[in-house]
């Protein structure tokens, strides 16, 4: 089996705890008070959302079930103490359009149990729920 090239990120200081990020196509600014950009921990919280959110698009697409929107929300719960890691994660999916629940809840677990890149690469001891709701 082929293996993906390695992810290759530069950062670069813009001062304070600012850092001016580049991937080979696009870039963003991450900051730690989340005022030029996301914090890293917030882009973190983009990551997993964001994959789950592509993998339930991917699916339900290929699937051919049509929706008109997609969002989520991503609620994090985070220790109190340092390294102030994710402990838990909640994670909304609304779905606008005629899908069958079925479908939603297996692209779903499939996200999470299989295609999740960001997900596998987290912690498996962070409790994440997973809930969606679909209107018409």
């Amino acid at each position: 089996m082929a293996t993906k090239p390695p992810t290759v990120i530069d950062l670069t200081w813009t001062g304070h705890l600012a850092f001016a990020a580049t991937t080979a196509k696009s870039a963003v600014v991450t900051d730690s008070a989340g005022e030029a950009g996301p914090s890293p921990v917030e882009l973190l919280g983009v990551a997993l959302a964001g994959c789950m959110s592509m993998d339930l698009a991917h699916i339900l697409t290929r699937g051919r079930h049509s929706f008109r929107a997609l969002r989520s929300r991503l609620v994090a719960e985070r220790a109190a103490d340092d390294p102030h890691r994710f402990t838990a994660v909640t994670l909304h999916f609304a779905v606008e359009g005629d899908v069958p629940r079925d479908p939603v809840e297996r692209a779903i677990q499939l996200s999470r149990d299989k295609y999740c890149s960001v997900w596998h690469s987290l912690r498996q001891d962070i409790d994440l729920q997973v809930t969606f709701d679909i209107t018409a």
